[in-house]
């Protein structure tokens, strides 16, 4: 280690609450005080971790990471490494963390590619499970669940309060809604709608997803609303606008049900049954 850096991690070490004497803390990483970094964790130059966050053995930071308040990463995460995107030229991007998540072990978390905003994104209080893997350019949002080898292929967009179930696999560009909910084993090829159960090969949706409602506080009219809505557009197939005139008819157009009716709108105007596809072909 050079004098420069031993120096700078002394530094380091006087200021912060814990860091382990066999944590490699390059020259120029922001620490906030009471951060805790466990052994053998490596922290690229340019990264930057919030007040409160926990880093346990072996997690390994590269190139620019920020990292906010109150985070907890298990053993053998590895943040930030380049996106597996054959078209990547090494442009400067970065992966960006919210507050309050907890990312278990093994998961991967890659920097973006150029061909969005440079930035691949993790919200405020996410539970990222074991041996997930989130690729370039993905943004997940607040307070959803993606469990135990999920794998999320790049530019996918995971809404709040979604949970994917162990071992999904999501086809790049796919959107994941708000409140949905994707059963494990599952292959998901199309955008999954918002309140909705999906599973199979590929993911379809089955019914509402009823328990994420309860808990989330909807209303007994927003939930009957948005199960007459799956009821019109899943079961009896009338279609997007004819399910919309009925539901009007019936006082039935509540936010959760406006919700889902755009995001199938746009759904449709994509290719593939992916909303996002439109941005890929442009």
């Amino acid at each position: 280690m050079s004098e420069e850096r031993l120096q700078h991690v002394h530094q380091l070490r006087g200021l912060a609450a814990d860091i382990a004497p066999s944590a490699v803390i390059e020259a120029g990483a922001q620490i906030a005080q009471d951060v805790r970094i466990g052994p053998y964790c490596i922290v690229s130059s340019k990264s930057v971790i919030g007040r409160g966050s926990v880093l346990e053995n072996h997690v390994t930071l590269m190139g620019d990471v920020w990292i906010g308040e109150r985070n907890h990463m298990f053993p053998n995460c590895v943040i930030g490494g380049e996106p597996q995107d054959l078209s990547y030229q090494g442009t400067q991007t970065r992966v960006v963390i919210g507050n309050h998540n907890t990312i278990r072990e093994g998961v991967t978390i890659n920097r973006a590619s150029e061909k969005e905003d440079g930035q691949t994104t993790i919200g405020d209080s996410n539970y990222l499970m074991a041996c997930s893997h989130v690729a370039h350019d993905c943004q997940v949002g607040d307070s959803c669940v993606i469990a135990n080898g999920a794998l999320l292929g790049g530019h996918v967009r995971v809404q709040s309060h979604a949970s994917l179930s162990g071992a999904v696999a999501v086809h790049h560009w796919a959107t994941i809604g708000a409140w949905s909910f994707v059963a494990g084993l599952s292959r998901v090829l199309h955008d999954v709608p918002p309140f909705m159960l999906c599973e199979g090969l590929p993911a379809r949706p089955r019914c509402i997803n009823l328990v994420a409602m309860k808990r989330s506080g909807f209303s007994v009219e927003a939930i009957e609303a948005v199960t007459e809505a799956h009821r019109l557009l899943y079961r009896t197939k009338v279609g997007l606008d004819p399910a919309r005139e009925v539901l009007r008819s019936r006082g039935m157009l509540l936010p959760p049900v406006m919700q889902l009716l755009d995001f199938l709108f746009h759904q449709q105007q994509g290719r593939h049954g992916r909303a996002r596809e439109r941005r890929r072909a442009a």
